[in-house]
């Protein structure tokens, strides 16, 4: 099935879930090495608020500065992951879900960095906007820049904020087509 170019027109199907998108980079490796966030809040079917931050990772080493282009010198002087959470606790409140494209990843740098700090990992569900996109639309390949490309959302890859925008637009658009997130846990 083809995304609808008249999605976009459509209303969000009352009532809408209250939901949060969210998306990590990180600096190596390691799971734990988060270094920006960026959170997408939906309420009643809208954007209704942004967060994003820089975070100091645990290690100086920055791997992957080529592919986002933050390096230690962005992020030695901000707060640290634990230092940071109850912020992002905040910004994800009481969202009934989170989003994020390739979930495995993001869940897997939130427990982590919640772990690394002390903190109890946030238990709500995550939904995979790849997995999403392959069963709403049929879309292949699947990468957050095709995603994208073929439904219309703009995107600066690899900006915190702008991929967990884009997931929060392909959960909406999801929506609008008639994908209905699963209830519970």
């Amino acid at each position: 099935m083809k995304p609808s170019r008249q999605a976009a027109s459509r209303e969000v199907p009352s009532p809408a879930p209250h939901f949060a998108a969210i998306d990590f980079e990180t600096a190596d490796t390691g799971a734990d090495s988060a270094c920006a966030v960026g959170v997408v809040v939906v309420k009643e079917g809208r954007v209704a608020e942004r967060f994003y931050r820089l975070i100091r990772p645990p290690r100086r080493n920055f791997l992957f500065t080529y592919i986002h282009g933050i390096t230690w010198g962005q992020v030695c002087r901000e707060p640290s992951f634990s230092e940071l959470w109850p912020d992002i606790q905040k910004a994800l409140g009481g969202a009934e879900f989170l989003a994020a494209h390739n979930a495995r990843f993001d869940r897997k740098v939130l427990e982590s960095c919640c772990l690394a700090s002390g903190i109890a990992p946030p238990q709500r569900r995550f939904v995979c906007t790849v997995e999403l996109a392959r069963k709403t639309w049929s879309i292949f390949p699947t990468q957050l820049p095709s995603v994208c490309g073929r439904l219309g959302i703009p995107l600066n890859h690899h900006e915190a904020l702008s991929d967990a925008e884009a997931c929060a637009r392909i959960v909406l658009a999801a929506l609008k087509d008639g994908w209905k997130p699963a209830v519970g846990g």
